[in-house]
């Protein structure tokens, strides 16, 4: 099954979900709960995280958490295997406890993690387990309290202080007031299954989520883009395949084409053309047939990508002129010498 590649660098954000193994519960009674959150609790101190926001449900779990030393996946590790034998050893029971592997998608700074600790804390509203009566801070296995607590009172493990800033409100006694009351007034209580799920855009930031795998802006996606060919050099480097030829997912699909589309702007500047030229000339032009050429042989994008940025008319229709344009380059001097200049001036791509 196709997974997106793990993004770990110093000073990264992410939202971290897993799951019991088939749905069923990774804690089954309060003292389950008191020890999963001791654990993560020292998940946060050994490895230095800054756990912005949790909640506990009855098997699923979710965090908002920040890596200063980049080291996401040694932590996750860790938590995981080690709550997974305290849980085995309480109950007498062996095997896996959580599902596939856990969800982490880089979170951006500012509205993106305000929007994401709404969906957190919101998350035992839309399962019916608070009602408006006790207030949505009275479900127990969660961050939200700790944003109502002051800081002498509140647990010292839990980021309160960046969470707040990420909303626009101060870190005391006024601001988070206005926190709660807000989040509250956020949804309608006679449709609390869809509380904190909407954007301000109108779309659903659950689908936006499944969808995804990061959630920030265009900055962002190239920020992440950046780390990740960075990464796959140093792996070439070190011999090891370890990066995107061993994924296939909705993130390398991503990347492939970012750099095919640099493979195309390649072939913009050594062939003199800017990228109108594209549509003006033939649809089986020799020079659309090279950029082709090599976009394929590198298996970064699929004909259809490359019939509608280089305007090659059917995806069928790009197969053929990348066969004549690997005849071409065997058989005609001037266009093996063209197509020889474009590798050279992706060798870094």
């Amino acid at each position: 099954m196709a997974r997106d590649r793990r993004v770990e660098y110093p000073g990264a954000l992410y939202h971290v979900m897993a799951r019991g193994n088939r749905r069923e519960p990774i804690v089954l009674d309060d003292e389950d709960r008191i020890n999963f959150e001791r654990t993560l609790m020292e998940a946060v101190g050994m490895y230095e995280f800054e756990l912005i926001a949790y909640t506990l449900m009855g098997n699923h779990y979710h965090l908002l958490l920040g890596t200063p030393l980049g080291n996401l996946v040694a932590g996750m590790q860790w938590f995981q295997a080690t709550w997974t034998k305290r849980f085995n050893a309480r109950h007498r029971q062996w095997g896996r406890l959580f599902g596939d592997r856990y969800k982490a998608k880089p979170v951006e700074e500012g509205e993106y993690l305000g929007s994401l600790l709404d969906y957190i804390h919101l998350n035992p509203v839309r399962a019916g387990l608070v009602s408006r009566r006790d207030g949505i801070e009275a479900y127990r296995w969660s961050s939200l309290a700790d944003y109502v607590a002051p800081k002498r009172k509140r647990r010292k493990w839990i980021t309160v202080s960046v969470g707040l800033e990420a909303k626009g409100y101060r870190d005391d006694s006024g601001g988070r007031r206005r926190y709660i009351e807000d989040l509250e007034h956020s949804f309608d209580w006679s449709e609390y299954k869809v509380a904190g799920l909407e954007l301000p855009d109108g779309q659903s930031l659950q689908s936006t989520l499944r969808r995804g795998w990061y959630f920030g802006s265009e900055a962002m996606r190239e920020k992440l883009l950046s780390i990740l060919e960075e990464q796959t050099k140093i792996g070439e480097r070190d011999g090891m395949r370890r990066f995107a030829t061993s994924f296939n997912g909705p993130q390398t699909i991503v990347e492939k084409e970012s750099a095919a589309t640099r493979i195309v702007e390649a072939a913009q500047r050594v062939f003199g053309l800017s990228r109108s030229h594209w549509e003006e000339l033939p649809k089986g032009d020799w020079r659309k047939g090279l950029a082709a050429l090599l976009v394929r042989q590198r298996n970064l994008a699929s004909n259809s990508w490359l019939s509608a940025r280089l305007s090659m008319g059917a995806p069928s229709a790009v197969s053929r002129s990348i066969a004549n344009s690997r005849r071409a380059t065997k058989n005609d001097t001037e266009i093996r010498q063209a197509f020889k200049k474009l590798q050279d001036e992706c060798l870094n791509v």
